[in-house]
């Protein structure tokens, strides 16, 4: 039986998916995170590195514990650029992460609420590495195209760095999602062999160290307080989701 595998087309995600798509076993679909969600709603895979806000939009998800995309400090690959110091009033968002979407509208409500204009327009935009021509007072980017993006004259929002100084707490942008039917006894060794084929490789992110992807206790308070914000805001509305756990790890093992 093949099991179908998203994962995410960008360098920050890299890690978490070496030799997946040489594995026989595995059928490797690389796509944005908003787009790897609708495949998994619509049961076209059995698990995902997605938006981890999506584990508490639809009931019933599995969660993998111990993996994922984190930060505890700043992450690099997600940042909004703001125009001048004039009130908020328009937003330009990259929406292929889901979480980041949903992350920059909780800091601008929260954390931000004093710099920005009322009813403030979300406008999705495409990537770019310009973010300074667009028309926007805030324009997200997120992957590669965050990581590589000229601010220009733009002051410079590293959106996990400001969630850590806001909350204390570590974020968590992607966890691996499954979905209920999927036999997870299955699939989260092909995960954890992945993750250690990476750890093998070193530091091939782009991040030069920010992201970190084996996660603790930390990074869990960090989630559940994300998923707390985002239901209190009405971005989501699922409990938590169950988590289970991966396999005793192994030493590192070479990369394919």
């Amino acid at each position: 039986m093949t099991i179908r595998i998203g994962g995410v087309p960008y360098g920050v995600g890299a890690p978490l998916l070496v030799g997946l798509d040489s594995d026989p076993n595995v059928t490797l679909v690389q796509a944005p995170p908003t787009q790897l969600i609708t495949k998994l709603r619509a049961g076209e895979l059995d698990a995902a590195l997605v938006s981890s806000i999506e584990a508490v939009r639809v009931p019933g998800y599995v969660v993998a514990g111990g993996l994922g995309i984190a930060c505890k400090h700043e992450i690099r690959s997600v940042r909004a650029f703001r125009r001048g110091k004039t009130p908020i009033r328009s937003v330009g968002v990259d929406e292929s992460s889901a979480t980041s979407a949903a992350l920059l509208r909780i800091l601008l409500a929260k954390r931000y609420a004093g710099e920005t204009a009322g009813a403030m327009a979300f406008t999705p935009i495409a990537p770019t590495t310009q973010p300074d021509a667009l028309p926007h007072d805030l324009v997200m980017l997120i992957g590669d195209h965050g990581l590589a993006a000229e601010p220009g004259s733009r002051e410079v929002w590293d959106l996990g760095r400001e969630w850590c100084q806001w909350t204390g707490l570590p974020f968590v942008f992607a966890v691996w999602v499954l979905r209920a039917e999927a036999d997870a006894t299955t699939v989260l060794p092909l995960l954890d062999q992945a993750r250690r084929r990476g750890q093998a490789l070193g530091a091939t992110d782009g991040t030069r160290g920010a992201a970190h992807y084996d996660l603790d206790a930390d990074d869990l308070l960090g989630l559940q307080r994300f998923w707390a914000e985002a239901r209190a805001m009405g971005l989501a509305t699922a409990t938590d989701p169950r988590f289970v756990s991966l396999p005793i790890v192994s030493p590192p093992i070479a990369p394919p």
